[in-house]
């Protein structure tokens, strides 16, 4: 019987620890930042087809979309405080380190960056929810099999924040939803934030 409960124990503890943290809702009207790269700029597609705006019509709230082609974690940590200070977001959407893993930086450095800008975003007060990037394979893009960067799961856990894993990286695993080998196109950015809002609706972000 102690070997039975023990059992218990150790597969409750393992289900526990890959649950999401439980979030308290954001209401309509408030004011969320949409942090990132290109993908959150919305390069590939047109004006007003970006992941943050459709995002924005699905749950009423107003998302600033702080995306920047090109821009880096590296970067990214000198420009956050500006972007928090201007906006004060209750709710701070990351999304970058894809541009650091084409330019190979080691997923060491790129993943402190982004915890720089997880720390600076939790002193503002905002709430912060990580979006898992794909990290940059020759063999992925061939087989079309993209898979998050491991360093996501990774400052999930250890900063204790919501993870959004395999959204973005399964708009790039089909050749109809990218305009690219690493931007979605306008359908690819519908799913994306199909996907999203399915994640934010799970951990209490939004609700009906």
């Amino acid at each position: 019987m102690p070997c039975f409960i023990a059992t218990i124990i150790m597969l409750f503890c393992l289900v526990s620890c890959g649950r999401q943290p439980k979030m308290a809702s954001v209401p309509p009207g408030s004011v969320v930042l949409a942090f990132g790269d290109s993908v959150t700029y919305g390069t590939g597609a047109q004006s007003g087809e970006d992941w943050p705006t459709l995002l924005a019509q699905k749950t009423r709230w107003q998302i600033v979309n702080a995306g920047i082609p090109g821009d880096t974690a590296l970067n990214g940590k000198d420009r956050i405080a500006a972007l928090l200070e201007q906006h004060r977001p209750v709710l701070v959407i990351i999304e970058i380190g894809g541009n650091d893993f084409l330019r190979r930086r080691s997923h060491a450095a790129v993943k402190e960056d982004i915890r720089q800008i997880i720390t600076t975003s939790r002193s503002s007060g905002a709430e912060i929810v990580l979006v898992a990037v794909p990290e940059f394979s020759m063999f992925a893009v061939v087989a079309e099999k993209p898979s998050d960067a491991p360093l996501y799961a990774e400052l999930g856990k250890e900063e204790k924040i919501p993870v959004i894993a395999g959204v973005f990286s399964g708009v790039l695993s089909q050749m109809a939803l990218r305009a690219d080998t690493i931007h979605p196109n306008a359908k690819g950015y519908r799913v994306m934030a199909d996907g999203l809002f399915a994640e934010l609706k799970k951990i209490g972000l939004y609700r009906e």
